[in-house]
């Protein structure tokens, strides 16, 4: 159901941004669990710490589906891509995870990208891919992996929704 309402919210969508108001996205996280919660604090956040620090955030997000998306802001489809995540975080972050992975590209530039495509949760700084290869998604732009609530990965979708 995740995988077609991504799909769903991404037909037809150009490159501009999709984010709810600040006012809708508190008022549907309200009373998130913890683990949930902490992601949506560190929202349009660009983390550091590689392949450790993205595992441990794994670690602690067991008993949650997790959608992983690599993107870079250089990258034409991630741009028309993002609409949907921004969406679909927002619909669904009160029981699946979202985390994003900035690959091969420069914090400002990223950042610059999330200022214009805001979403409700971080992303890890992968200029190497390094945790991009630890979820095989080392080889497309942009590329999404979902995780079950197991913490195995349970499918991957190389390119755009």
């Amino acid at each position: 159901m995740l995988v077609a309402g991504l799909a769903l919210a991404g037909c037809g969508v150009t490159a501009h941004s999709a984010a709810p108001a600040a006012g809708s996205v508190a008022a549907a996280f309200k009373g998130s669990p913890p683990a949930l919660a902490s992601l949506h604090a560190q929202a349009d956040k660009l983390l550091s710490g590689g392949p450790r620090a993205f595992h441990a955030r794994l670690d602690g997000l067991r008993g949650y589906p997790v959608v992983i998306n690599k993107w870079a802001s250089w990258c034409g489809p991630c741009q028309t891509e993002f609409p949907a995540f921004q969406v679909a975080s927002v619909k669904y972050g009160r029981q699946v995870a979202f985390i994003g992975v900035d690959g091969k590209d420069a914090d400002p530039s990223a950042a610059a990208f999330l200022h214009r495509f805001p979403v409700s949760y971080p992303s890890y700084v992968d200029p190497k891919e390094s945790i991009a290869r630890t979820i095989q998604a080392a080889i497309y732009y942009p590329q999404t992996v979902f995780y079950d609530s197991q913490g195995k990965p349970t499918f991957d979708h190389a390119g755009p929704y």
